[in-house]
């Protein structure tokens, strides 16, 4: 398995859902920086289950133990390792599962690649992973602190949040329980979500995500393009079914001289439909992408399936789930934004040195 997400800064995680504990280690991050450790718990906090009625209600405190490489509050230069203990598995609620494939789910892929599964909540494909993200980009931010990134949903189902994000207060993110900013959009959010949980179903949403003050020159021209690494890591996360950047995908309707964005003399654009990237390399202007969640696939209602033997049978969704995943996708997307930013801005740092 590829375990390991990164260039210079790198992430190796471990750990299953139902496991004894998640963690990683992180490699390259540099010496001398004092670690906020009330600031990465906060960002636990914020995708941590059972922090409101429209998500998943499993009871975890998601409390990050670092094990090595920070030295009286200030990292070592060394590798950096951290542990989450697991105590709220309830394992029972996936024991009608052990020989059934959920639908849209990595049980039959997993079984057919590996010759084995762990069935207890998807084990090492579970979004309980993504806990070990969410520390990571915690300390990334604190290495990019010059950067500013929020996340926010844009869209439940077919509700939009149509201002653009130049209109937003970031600070009012976190009013809501659905991460909304703005309060009559986020309301409506919120209803939707609760009709379908009533319903036992589950719906999609997409995330708008914006990086400020990123400075010009992050990414490579070919292979290591920042928009592409910025993709790929969110593309990594459960659910997520799209990404695009800038224009997207509104982009391919428009002529390039509505398109192009005309240089200021200081060389910021007055448009900036690129999104902050030219020829895969940041150019100081904000970034800014979407990026789109499925429906979670676990449901409360019967659904025709198969089991290992390929025989047709039924399967309904028990125990504890997210009716929609986006709001606490939310600080996810943020981290890795923030460790895409800060291992490209490590890169850049090393190639001037020499």
């Amino acid at each position: 398995m590829f375990n390991s997400f990164g260039n210079l800064l790198k992430l190796t995680t471990f750990g299953e859902s139902h496991g004894p504990a998640i963690g990683g280690i992180i490699d390259g991050f540099p010496a001398g920086i004092t670690v906020d450790f009330q600031a990465i718990q906060q960002e636990l906090d914020r995708r941590k289950p059972g922090q409101s009625n429209i998500v998943t209600q499993r009871k975890e405190p998601d409390t990050v133990v670092f094990l090595s490489g920070i030295f009286e509050g200030v990292t070592t230069g060394t590798s950096i390792g951290f542990q989450i203990v697991n105590t709220n598995q309830k394992s029972k609620d996936y024991a009608h599962n052990t020989n059934v494939y959920r639908p849209s789910h990595a049980d039959y892929t997993y079984d057919k690649k590996y010759g084995t599964r762990d069935y207890r909540g998807g084990g090492r494909t579970s979004a309980r992973e993504t806990a070990n993200w969410v520390v990571a980009g915690a300390l990334a931010k604190q290495l990019i602190g010059q950067i500013k990134i929020n996340a926010y949903t844009s869209s439940v189902g077919d509700l939009f949040l149509e201002k653009p994000y130049q209109d937003l207060d970031f600070s009012k993110t976190e009013d809501n329980v659905v991460r909304c900013p703005d309060a009559a959009v986020a309301e409506k959010m919120i209803e939707k979500i609760k009709v379908i949980k009533k319903a036992g179903d589950t719906i999609g949403g997409t995330i708008t995500c914006v990086a400020q003050g990123v400075p010009v020159g992050l990414g490579e021209p070919i292979f290591k393009k920042l928009h592409a690494a910025l993709g790929a890591a969110m593309l990594s996360i459960n659910a997520v079914k799209g990404f695009e950047f800038g224009s997207g995908f509104c982009g391919a309707k428009m002529q390039g001289s509505e398109h192009n964005d005309i240089f200021n003399p200081d060389g910021s654009t007055q448009s900036n439909l690129s999104g902050g990237i030219q020829g895969g390399i940041s150019n100081g202007m904000d970034i800014y992408f979407r990026v789109a969640f499925k429906p979670v696939a676990t449901i409360m209602q019967n659904q025709d399936t198969i089991d290992a033997d390929g025989n047709a049978t039924q399967i309904q969704g028990k125990g504890r789930h997210d009716p929609c995943v986006v709001p606490r996708a939310i600080p996810i997307v943020e981290a890795l934004t923030a460790l895409v930013l800060a291992d490209f801005y490590l890169l850049n740092k090393t190639r001037r040195a020499f």
